[in-house]
This record gives C-alpha cells, sequence and structure tokens, in this order.
C-alpha cells in the first residue's frame, strides 16, 4: 500500500521558490526512507503549467516525484485509489500527499510509445485497450466515491450544463483575441446546445455506468513492460462516460498513421476496446454509445485543458487556445463508422 499523508498546504505553490523545493525535498527524501530508499544524486526536473516532475535517482533505480497544479490536484488522490482497484493495471506509488497534489511512483519503464517506434504493429494497441477497459470497468461501481474524493465529475447527466457554464467563461474562450473564438464561432456553438443536451440524454440513457476516463490516452502515457500495459499520467481524468477516451486514443493513433477517422483498422481498435462491455450491451448499442461519447468529447477536452490550465498566467499562455480550439472540434469529432 502507497503511505499517504494529509499536510495542509497552499493550493497553489511557486515551485521555482527554494522554501518549496526543500520542503518537497523533504518529502521525498521522508517517503524513501520509509521505502527503504535513499537519493543518490541531483533531481532533473521537467516543468509544464500543470505539473512539475523530478526525475530522482536512486539506489534502487529511479523514482518520478510529480506536483500537480490545483486544477490537477486529484490525481494524486485518483492514483492511489486505482492502486487499490486495480494494481495489475496502473503503477502503485510510493507515496502520495493528496492535500499537496504530490505523489512518488516507481519507473514504468518504457512506454507503448517506445515500443512501437521499434515495431509500429498495431496489435500492440488491440493488446492494450483491453486493459484499460478493464481499469474502466473495475472502478465504475467507485464513481460516486471518486468523485467525493475531488476527480472532476464530467457524466453525461451534467455535461450539457458544464457545457452552458464553459461558454460563459470568455476569458478562457478568448473571445474575439488571437487564437481564441471569434465571436461568431461562440454564437454557433451556443446554437449547439439543444442539440447537445439531446445528445448528452440518449447517452446517458443507453445506461453504460460512468466511470474513471482518462481523457489523454495515447502511446505516450502507457507503459509495455514484461507485467503487461500499465496507464499513468491521470491530470486530465474524470468521472464520465468511459467511452469518452476513445476520442483521443483514436485520433493519436490515427494522426500518427496518417489514416482517416472511418478507417477499418480505427474501427478494428474500438472494436477490440469495446468488447469489454459486448456481454452486457449488445453491439450495435455500443458503437451508438462510442459515436454519441466521441462527438460528444470535445467539451470534456475543452474543461480538462481549462483545469490543466489553472496556474499563473504567463505559465499558461503558451497553450491557452487549447480551451477554445477543442470546442471548435465539437464540429470536426466525427465518429467511427458503425461495424455490427
Amino acid at each position: 500500500m502507497p503511505s499517504v499523508t494529509t499536510i495542509p498546504g497552499e493550493r497553489a505553490a511557486d515551485w521555482s521558490s527554494e522554501q518549496w523545493q526543500v520542503r518537497a525535498r523533504s518529502w521525498v527524501d521522508a517517503e524513501l526512507s520509509r521505502a527503504g530508499r535513499r537519493v543518490t544524486g541531483p533531481v532533473e526536473p521537467r516543468v509544464r503549467p500543470w505539473s512539475m516532475v523530478w526525475r530522482v535517482p536512486t539506489d534502487d533505480g529511479p523514482v518520478w516525484f510529480k506536483a500537480n497544479n490545483p486544477g490537477t490536484l486529484h490525481e494524486a488522490v485518483l492514483i492511489a485509489a486505482l492502486a487499490e482497484l486495480t494494481p495489475d493495471r496502473v503503477l502503485t506509488p510510493i507515496a502520495v500527499d493528496p492535500a499537496q497534489g504530490w505523489s512518488l511512483l516507481p519507473d514504468g519503464g518504457e512506454s507503448l510509445r517506445d515500443v512501437l517506434a521499434r515495431d509500429p504493429d498495431l496489435a500492440h494497441w488491440e493488446r492494450a485497450l483491453p486493459g484499460y477497459a478493464a481499469l474502466q470497468l473495475a472502478s465504475a461501481p467507485r464513481a460516486d466515491e471518486l468523485i467525493a474524493l475531488g476527480v472532476p465529475d464530467q457524466r453525461p447527466e451534467v455535461l450539457a450544463d458544464l457545457f452552458v457554464e464553459l461558454l460563459d467563461d470568455r476569458g478562457a474562450l478568448l473571445i474575439g483575441a488571437e487564437g481564441g473564438l471569434s465571436p461568431e464561432m461562440h454564437e454557433r456553438l451556443r446554437a449547439e446546445l439543444p442539440s447537445y443536451a439531446q445528445r448528452c440524454r440518449r447517452l446517458a440513457d443507453i445506461g453504460i455506468p460512468a466511470t474513471v476516463q482518462h481523457d489523454d490516452l495515447h502511446d505516450g502515457n502507457v507503459f509495455a513492460g514484461r507485467d503487461g500495459y500499465r496507464y499513468f499520467d491521470w491530470g486530465d481524468a474524470s468521472v464520465a462516460h468511459p467511452f469518452g477516451t476513445l476520442l483521443v486514443t483514436l485520433r493519436s493513433i490515427g494522426h500518427a498513421r496518417n489514416l482517416a477517422a472511418d478507417d477499418a483498422q480505427l474501427v478494428r481498435l474500438r472494436d477490440a476496446y469495446l468488447e469489454a462491455w459486448t456481454e452486457r450491451y449488445d453491439r450495435r448499442t455500443l458503437v451508438e454509445a462510442a459515436d454519441l461519447a466521441v462527438g460528444l468529447g470535445p467539451v470534456s477536452r475543452s474543461l480538462s485543458w481549462r483545469r490543466a490550465l489553472d496556474t499563473a498566467a504567463e505559465s499558461r499562455a503558451e497553450y491557452a487556445d487549447a480551451v477554445p480550439g477543442w470546442l471548435e472540434e465539437l464540429f470536426a469529432a466525427s465518429p467511427l463508422q458503425p461495424n455490427v
């Protein structure tokens, strides 16, 4: 079991300050000592607006310390929960501090991206997707608990209301500014609200239970080791319809392979993922749900980016166009052709 501490901490930290770094390093040292390990060299930092990561060398191999910003703070408690629910699908953290948004993880080895660089066979994805589906199915009975722990609620039942609220956030959408929504696109999105709400209701009515949804599952966020596939980097995750994951996953694969959205190879991967639900639902229903979830998904991605950029304005400027950019994708998120 990971060590879980709850030291009260500030909601937004200056990761570059000496005071913060001393405090974080003290926590890392203490947790590694508790695990019977010690640091053997300087840390290697990587900073993004949504998180700060240290690669920490130890006497038993590298470990990874991650500090999240306020908008992605839930990642620490989520990875601890997933390690209890599905320990064979994620890395078990050495320690987490949910209040600080800190986590300390063992090294996961090479990623699926590394494997695909050597061997681009999409069979690797065919094997990886069912394991991720199994994680979602195992987590579904705990969906309400995950929301109570702070994981964002983006279930179909609330997604349309979140869309309304997002459209009112003119600052995040950069309306009329460079990289933002044009006033005309903003009005077009408002006009889409009734249709969007109707599709949300239909997706909810199908009845597939909400669960954890990674929302950024690409080959760089999957470890592919001897113990099987493990899924990491959960800062964008929410409790949502499980099939929303297909938006980023299939789009990233299609982009890397220059495949059309309805290419037979992507249809095959979609079906490999959906197979986990075929005991309870017929394939035609699953395909309908997948198409709906993919079509609704850009709003979830926009919301995820808005949370990730919950930081100083100068830090988020490089990525700020992702929030309006994903909303524009609402008119381009093409579902796959049915294969039933």
